[in-house]
């Protein structure tokens, strides 16, 4: 059986060309070498598995390299190259620093430093994970590297270059390498299966990009491991989802799906199938922020070409983003946001993921009425107060004192017929007044009203049930031919209470139809009501906007307003001590104080 070599050492760049999605690191180390402007130590830094330690090898080996050409790149073929080849080059020496931190290793190194080349015109020292050297070890360091022999170049490779002394970094030119972009990757790996002979999808290999992260290292370990899981040579979408455990992206088409029609129960249903497939609820959570995060980008045109993604699902992001409203989305980032950080600190997991997807299910109903709210206020300020034209509208035959009408009928309750308000199209002459304003009673009970005789300070809170059958006849005239009513209390406190009717034949908590049920007081545009706690609070929040967009769409009131305060009830605590006991007795009698002093009694006993 031959030996398995990984395609990770296997297919190693050996030439500078040979590098992927570094271009701006070794066009510089090309032409460095090329106009012989090479820098004494050069400090290669980035994340892992993106060429750091191959490009040091392969400029360590162009450098010494007898038979360089114009495209400045190793033969392969001279001394220096052969040696390297087989890793018998006296010339380069590779220091892992993880393992060798201490300043005795440092001194060994320089101590080498001294000798000069026997072949070829540089040495060069290859040091691994510098940032693991110790303090110690780096000011021990220092003076070398600031002034090396003329032979001797220094190549630091690391990962964290934020730990490394700045007196460190000010001697190196530094080199940034970036994470390799996913397409760039798949480019690669496709390059690499036809030379195995396997037969891959391009999505597979795009897939495989996208969980590398940048770097190439982790997605050819991966394709190994792919290869190794199929039996046919063959690389499919399907079997690399399973075999490395990605949560396919169609998922969250679904979702948002069901998000932006409001559907609660698919949402949930289609995240307890995510958390039987055995997926974590926070790389859902953090998916769902990615993936409202494409479809804001596939908004613009110009910002499309920020996905990283398969054509094909390109194409169903761009699909998508049309059917899903900007606010929306910027609402749900914000929502999704908030759970990805509180996620860790909840105790019930699953049930927080699940309320915020029952948030992000709800948005589109808020935002509906919120913009209908707007939309009304809008055009409240355009439209002018309609007057009649045909003077003023007929009076209603008032009812007598007595209980007795002007056609001799009598009457329960003494509730004269108010006047009503018609359009000028419908304003008819005196004398016909009575009969048109029972036809318009008849044929739209909705404008049907009665005003009570008694004073207004004598009106209870509470409405009755025959206040919502007889509303108030107060209208004002709004565009479309719609007719609202005037803000008073009396018709603010009727509305409130069919809508608390409403919310308790839906079946509202407990919570909830307390608070609906508590009195308020109108200041001007503004609802004050007190609360007794955060609980009754958090309540009206919950229905705060329905409850308004009930409210302006009955009342001639845009700019109405919910203040909501806690101002719980004080407790009488009762007396418990005997001082305090005496103290409240003495309060009631105040002959006890003259005969406490006079008989010089102690009140504690």
């Amino acid at each position: 059986m031959d030996h398995f070599v990984v395609s990770a050492r296997k297919y190693r760049p050996v030439t500078f060309d040979s590098v992927v999605g570094q271009s701006h690191i070794t066009t510089t180390l090309k032409n460095a070498i090329r106009t012989n402007h090479l820098a004494q130590a050069f400090l290669f830094c980035g994340p892992r598995g993106v060429g750091k330690t191959t490009c040091a090898r392969i400029l360590a080996k162009t450098i010494n390299c007898q038979n360089l050409g114009d495209d400045v790149e190793a033969c392969g073929e001279c001394e220096s190259c052969v040696s390297f080849q087989n890793n018998a080059s006296f010339n380069i020496h590779e220091l892992d620093a993880a393992s060798n931190n201490s300043v005795e290793d440092i001194r060994n190194l320089i101590d080498q430093v001294r000798y000069p080349p026997q072949t070829g015109k540089y040495k060069i020292y290859i040091i691994d994970e510098v940032h693991m050297l110790s303090q110690a070890a780096f000011n021990a360091f220092l003076k070398t590297l600031e002034e090396p022999p003329s032979y001797a170049i220094f190549i630091l490779a690391t990962t964290e270059k934020h730990k490394i002394l700045p007196t460190i970094l000010s001697r190196c030119q530094i080199f940034d390498f970036n994470r390799i972009q996913s397409k760039d990757i798949a480019h690669h790996l496709l390059y690499i299966a036809k030379k195995e002979g396997i037969n891959a999808e391009h999505e597979a290999l795009e897939l495989i990009g996208q969980k590398a992260d940048g770097g190439l290292r982790d997605a050819l370990s991966m394709f190994d491991l792919n290869v190794t899981f199929s039996t046919d040579n063959r690389l499919t979408y399907a079997a690399v989802l399973e075999n490395l455990h990605i949560l396919d992206y169609d998922y969250y088409f679904k979702i948002t799906d069901a998000l932006t029609a409001g559907s609660i129960a698919r949402s949930l249903v289609l995240f307890d199938e995510i958390l039987r497939k055995g997926f974590d609820g926070h790389l859902f959570v953090v998916g769902l922020l990615e993936h409202f995060r494409n479809l804001l980008v596939c908004k613009d045109p110009a910002t499309v070409t920020l996905l990283q993604v398969s054509e094909s699902a390109e194409r169903k992001y761009l699909e998508q983003s049309l059917m899903a409203d900007m606010s929306f989305l910027l609402s749900a980032l914000s929502i999704a946001g908030q759970c990805d950080i509180n996620y860790k600190s909840a105790k019930n997991q699953r049930l927080h993921v699940e309320l915020c997807l029952m948030k992000l299910a709800n948005l589109p109903q808020v935002l509906q009425l919120h913009t209908l709210a707007a939309v009304d206020e809008t055009a409240k300020k355009k439209v002018e107060p309609q007057q009649s034209v045909n003077g003023p509208p007929a009076p209603q035959p008032a009812a007598s004192v007595n209980g007795q009408s002007s056609n001799g009928s009598s009457h329960t309750s003494a509730q004269p017929v108010a006047p009503q308000l018609s359009s000028p199209q419908q304003v008819a002459p005196q004398e016909t007044a009575p009969q048109q304003v029972t036809t318009q009673q008849s044929t739209s009970s909705r404008l049907k009203s009665t005003v009570s005789l008694a004073p207004t300070q004598a009106l209870a809170p509470q409405v009755t049930k025959q206040a919502i059958a007889e509303p108030s006849a107060t209208y004002a005239t709004v565009p479309n031919g719609i007719k609202k009513e005037e803000l008073t209390l009396t018709n603010l406190q009727r509305l409130w209470y069919e809508f608390s009717q409403k919310r308790l034949q839906a079946g509202n908590s407990t919570t909830e139809q307390i608070t609906l049920n508590r009195e308020f007081q109108l200041n001007g545009t503004t609802i004050e009501i007190a609360l007794d706690n955060d609980h009754q609070l958090d309540a009206v929040a919950n229905v705060r906007y329905e409850l308004l967009g009930f409210l302006k769409g009955h009342l001639d009131a845009p700019k109405l307003e919910i203040n909501p305060r806690v101002a719980p009830q004080e407790v009488n605590r009762l007396p418990y001590t005997p001082a305090e006991k005496f103290n409240y007795m003495a309060e009631k009698n105040p002959y006890l104080l003259e005969l406490k002093q006079a008989l010089g009694l102690d009140v504690d006993f």
